[in-house]
């Protein structure tokens, strides 16, 4: 009977972004990684075929992780403002609950090596981002979004401010402060109280096509 591998791909992963929220992505290695959990180098190679499989995996997990809350978060409720207020909030209490892959998600993924990564894993990046795309270009349509100011606030609202504030404080190397999750959605909910949510089958508050274009993930 074959002997059970001693680490699985998830510990592998997991030491992975313990490195990367240290060190950055140039901190991830093959090499870097089996020392970490005491395997042998040659080893990690019966898991991937080389580093940039590595970091797109580790890139990978990491942002489908955040993204399955998040998407959570904008299904929460039948109103859009309240789903709205959800999402960003989610931003903030995830980033609070995974510190290390907050940390990391703060690079981006060129940063991770996208250039050099398979067909399979672009493919499996460009299929959440545009997941993503639609997601908020439902939101917006439900919120009435009509002009390029509308679609720029509620990315304010959703997305950069959130994400700004877990910013300061993780790279300052400070814990989320506890009204963090409370003020962001606070100011969501500011940004988005002029929205007039648009019944379903309208017709009005459609996206312009280059809506929601975040750099690839």
């Amino acid at each position: 009977m074959a002997r059970p591998p001693r680490f699985d791909t998830d510990q592998i992963l997991d030491t992975a972004v313990q490195l990367a929220a240290s060190a950055g992505p140039t901190g991830v290695s093959m090499s870097a990684v089996a020392q970490a959990i005491g395997a042998p180098s040659g080893s990690m190679y019966h898991r991937f075929p080389g580093r940039t499989a590595l970091l797109a995996e580790v890139w990978l997990r990491t942002v489908e992780r955040f993204q399955e809350g998040y998407f959570a978060a904008l299904r929460s409720a039948p109103d859009p403002r309240p789903a709205a207020r959800a999402a960003a909030r989610h931003v903030v209490s995830w980033s609070r609950a995974h510190p290390q892959e907050a940390s990391l998600l703060l690079y981006g993924a060129e940063e991770f090596g996208r250039a050099d990564w398979s067909e399979e894993h672009k493919e499996r990046a460009d299929l959440g981002n545009q997941r993503l795309f639609d997601s908020l270009g439902s939101l917006a349509k439900g919120l009435g979004a009509a002009s390029p100011q509308d679609h720029e606030r509620i990315t304010l609202a959703l997305i950069d401010l959130p994400l700004s504030l877990v910013r300061r404080h993780l790279r300052a190397g400070q814990p989320l402060p506890p009204h963090a999750e409370d003020l962001t959605e606070e100011c969501a909910a500011a940004l988005l109280a002029s929205a007039q949510p648009v019944a379903a089958g309208t017709g009005k508050g459609s996206l312009p096509d280059v809506a929601y274009r975040p750099s690839p993930s």
